[in-house]
């Protein structure tokens, strides 16, 4: 697959994320449906990578490529905390977009 094959299928995915969040968060409060769809993403990633047989590689990432991947961890996280709390207090449609 080329990389426009992956650009539509996260925008796909990305759509989805909205449609289930909204749902994921009406009796959920927004902080652990985050912390539970975390977990979720950590044990997917991680499957991939052991599947891919590319988890060794974790030993050798550059220092630079490190700070900069926990940072936008970082981002990603108060990101996706913000995120969940805008679907959990508002409409899907008002806040996703927003958030895109």
């Amino acid at each position: 697959m080329n990389w426009t094959a992956y650009a539509c299928l996260s925008a796909f995915f990305g759509g989805l994320v909205a449609i289930l969040g909204k749902i994921g968060v009406r009796d959920v409060d927004s902080n652990l449906a985050v912390a539970i769809r975390t977990l979720v993403i950590v044990v997917f990633a991680w499957g991939i990578v052991l599947v891919e047989g590319t988890a060794r590689e974790a030993l050798t990432v550059p220092r630079k490529s490190l700070v900069f991947l926990v940072l936008s961890a970082l981002a990603t996280g108060m990101s996706w905390l913000c995120y969940y709390k805008a679907l959990q207090m508002g409409p899907a449609s008002r806040g996703a977009p927003s958030t895109s």
